[in-house]
């Protein structure tokens, strides 16, 4: 095999993610992934967070490997998973594009090796986002 058939390992390595309280978990492979923040007010309410960074797969790549998260049905066309126990926003697929499975970026265990590349319902992003704000370490 030469090294342009050399396999990615990118492709075959799994990613993992899960809940707070380690009750779900979940594995990926990324063939290719997208990466978003989006301020739509579902996001919002769902997550209590003024938006929610998210990584889009493709849904074949994607799977639970322990326990079974709570189904929300959010809206005519989202389906958000979450775990009953502790809480944590885990997934969201869409009706109108069930073939993507779209990931929260901070349920990921290295969620350092996604950055968000993208802003979606940015007109729906709440104005204090834009203020320059202190920063403190720790």
């Amino acid at each position: 095999m030469g090294t342009s058939d050399a396999i990615d390992p990118a492709i075959t390595t799994p990613v993992y993610g899960g809940c707070f309280c380690g009750k779900i978990r979940y594995q990926f492979r990324r063939p290719e992934v997208i990466t978003v923040n989006c301020h739509c007010s579902m996001c919002r309410k769902t997550s209590g967070a003024p938006f929610v960074s998210w990584l889009v797969v493709p849904t074949e790549q994607f799977g639970y490997v322990k326990g079974e998260p709570t189904v929300l049905e959010s809206s005519d066309t989202g389906t958000r998973f979450f775990c009953g126990d502790c809480g944590t926003p885990l997934v969201c697929i869409n009706a109108e594009h069930p073939q993507w499975t779209d990931i929260t970026l901070g349920s990921l265990d290295q969620p350092e090796a996604f950055s968000p590349t993208k802003e979606v319902y940015a007109d729906t992003r709440l104005g204090w986002l834009k203020d320059r704000l202190e920063n403190y370490d720790g």
